[in-house]
């Protein structure tokens, strides 16, 4: 079931926190120098602090969740972006990988763009993440540009930039 959440009071964060288990370890090991539980607890903290202080004081922000038995397997962020939202941090708990719930989250909320003004989804994947960019082609997205351009500007060139135009 997709679930939207616009703000930090509709979401369960320890729960989302399983979902990006993965990504916050390896935020962690970027602070070597600290013990290892210490350095994911910041990294947790970290994101918490981003998504109350930026993300979900942007207007038109949006979290998109997937949940299969009342528990959080999959997550995505929209935003304003360009003409249109930018899908970013697309992932899927570890142990929920491999059975199709990305998919499944992308295309319900392409869905749920559909009802919006919003026609255009962009989405910036790394290059090396073949998983990754194949499913987004598999829900309609195209490769626009060899380069990802941030919304605050800054240029990745190790992504790639994907567009879905409804």
């Amino acid at each position: 079931m997709l679930v939207c959440a616009k703000s930090m009071k509709d979401l369960r964060f320890d729960e989302l926190m399983q979902v990006y288990e993965q990504s916050n370890l390896e935020a962690a090991e970027e602070r070597k120098h600290l013990p290892a539980m210490y350095a994911l607890q910041l990294a947790e903290q970290d994101f918490r602090q981003y998504l109350q202080e930026v993300f979900f004081r942007t207007k038109g922000a949006v979290y998109c969740l997937w949940e299969e038995k009342g528990c959080y397997v999959s997550a995505l962020r929209l935003e304003p972006y360009r003409d249109g939202l930018l899908l970013e941090a697309l992932e899927t708990k570890p142990s929920c990988r491999k059975l199709g719930y990305a998919t499944t989250l992308i295309q319900a909320a392409q869905q749920h763009l559909m009802q919006s003004e919003n026609a255009k989804l962009y989405s910036h994947v790394n290059k090396r993440n073949v998983a990754s960019i194949q499913t987004h082609k598999k829900c309609g997205f195209r490769v626009i540009s060899d380069c990802a351009v941030y919304i605050n500007g800054s240029v990745d060139y190790r992504c790639c930039t994907l567009l879905y135009e409804c």
